[in-house]
């Protein structure tokens, strides 16, 4: 005999989809949390970080203060709108975690440590944000999905 299921089926698959789509919400809030940290000390204290002379991307570190301090807001929020699983908050998701990369590599001679430590974090945001797939609500814990 067979059995016959009444309710929906979850495979592992929705299961990866949904820790993933958690991770890469978690790790961007994280991330935009740090980076707005990071911003507000720049903004603050010039002296906090180490000035490197004939830097070919040399800005003012109040700037970058104001870059990563603008980044990590957005962010923080785009990461609430991940945990609804909505399509625009994966977009912008990888569009600000590609530029939390491209800021970080940028600023590498003012925090070179910190700066490789974002931009890995941001990689592991893109990759798990570009491998899951849309649909459900990280908010519903009975584990059904919705209908569209």
């Amino acid at each position: 005999m067979t059995a016959t299921h009444t309710g929906p089926v979850h495979t592992a698959r929705q299961g990866w989809a949904t820790g993933l789509t958690a991770f890469a919400a978690v790790m961007l809030c994280l991330a935009g949390l740090l980076s707005l940290f990071r911003g507000i000390m720049a903004i603050a204290e010039d002296d906090v970080f180490v000035t490197t002379p004939n830097y070919i991307f040399e800005f003012d570190l109040t700037t970058w203060g104001w870059i990563h301090l603008v980044l990590g807001a957005f962010a923080m929020i785009v990461s609430a709108g991940l945990l609804r699983m909505a399509m625009w908050a994966r977009v912008t998701g990888i569009a600000i975690a590609s530029l939390v990369i491209i800021a970080n590599f940028l600023s590498l001679p003012y925090y070179p440590v910190w700066s490789v430590i974002m931009i890995t974090m941001s990689g592991f945001i893109i990759w798990a944000l570009c491998v899951v797939q849309p649909g459900g609500n990280l908010y519903d814990l009975s584990g059904e999905r919705q209908p569209r």
